[in-house]
């Protein structure tokens, strides 16, 4: 099977891979955290249809993606929640404790962290809109709160001091 991949690049963000392959788009990494192959091939296929709705998406225009996706891997719980994030509607937040009652296991809140942590394809799979039941931003990627930051910002939110405003 072939993997695409293109590279977008955001004025804030940085680099943003996008890697795909026939029958969808399997992977989005912010930052350099995905090793690009020599074999692979620039904008080709579903990675370039994903480029340009994130460039829609930035400038505002589009608030949903449409696409295939193609997720290689992941626990039953981890897709459970990736499923669960994907009912946040933009310009939203949800809580930790929202999205573990969600997929029915409301004292799973920190494991339900650990699944944002592992979700392959953020923004497409908005883990950006899932914050403290405090309404403080939490970990996003690990120690990229100032990328969740922004993202919530591009969809309308009002964020300070490292909280959302609701």
């Amino acid at each position: 099977m072939t993997k695409y991949y293109s590279v977008f690049v955001h004025e804030v963000l940085g680099n943003i891979v996008i890697r795909s392959n026939d029958k969808g788009v399997t992977a989005l990494c912010i930052g350099e955290e995905l090793v690009i192959e020599n074999d692979e091939i620039k904008n080709q296929g579903w990675a370039l249809t994903a480029k340009q709705q994130l460039e829609e998406y930035f400038k505002g225009e589009r608030q949903t993606f449409n696409l295939p996706l193609c997720i290689e891997k992941g626990t039953l719980f981890q897709r459970e929640v990736w499923n669960a994030l994907s009912k946040i509607p933009y310009g939203s937040v949800w809580s930790y404790s929202d999205i573990a009652a969600e997929v029915q296991r409301p004292k799973a809140v920190r494991a339900v962290g650990g699944a944002n942590r592992a979700n392959p394809l953020p923004i497409i799979i908005p883990c950006h809109r899932v914050i403290g039941k405090d309404a403080s931003l939490t970990g996003y990627a690990g120690n990229k709160i100032h990328q969740k930051e922004l993202l919530l910002i591009v969809e309308g939110l009002t964020v300070q001091n490292g909280t959302v405003k609701i």
